[in-house]
């Protein structure tokens, strides 16, 4: 390397002068129009109020990770069924999952494809606490049936990715 080598920190023609301030851009995509301090800004829920009806949301599958699949075992772990009046809002049941695991584990839960679109639960994901004795796991299935009646069913499955097992439980709700 000869005297006159030098390293490759700036590009050819560089002038610092051209650059943007260093405070420009401070704070990235999370600025609002205006220099508001609101937080991000998420399109089409400007108007979230508390008269608002979430129908599915932006919460949906959020911490589930692509590609993971949703495939019921041929024989079910257990059997959720419950009543809602389909002129309200909907109803909810929540259940709960005994400790079974060696220790605390991630778990991603959802409906699988076919089910009816009335059909969620929360929490999508969390940590199961597996030890003996240990905490239950609490998920709350909800049916929005938006007027509808009948039978709405689905398969509830719950992934256990690091222990290669799943919960499967058939979901039945009827809409009066």
């Amino acid at each position: 390397m000869g005297s006159t080598d030098t390293g490759d920190y700036f590009p050819e023609g560089y002038d610092p002068s051209s650059n943007p301030d260093f405070s420009e851009g401070m704070m990235g995509s999370q600025q609002m129009l205006g220099g508001g301090e609101k937080g991000p800004q998420l399109p089409g829920m400007e108007n979230l109020g508390e008269d608002a009806v979430m129908m599915g949301g932006i919460e949906e599958n959020s911490e589930i990770p692509a590609g993971m699949e949703f495939v019921p075992a041929s024989v079910p772990d257990g059997e959720h069924t419950f009543q809602v009046a389909a002129s309200s809002k909907g109803g909810e049941l929540t259940f709960e999952i005994k400790p079974f695991c060696m220790g605390f584990e991630d778990y991603f839960a959802a409906f699988a494809p076919g089910s009816h679109p009335s059909l969620k639960v929360t929490p999508c994901a969390g940590r199961m606490d597996g030890s003996q004795g240990g905490e239950s796991t609490f998920m709350t299935i909800t049916c929005e049936p938006a007027g509808q009646a009948g039978t709405f069913t689905g398969d509830l499955v719950v992934n256990l990715p690091e222990d290669m097992s799943k919960l499967s439980y058939k979901v039945s709700v009827t809409a009066f």
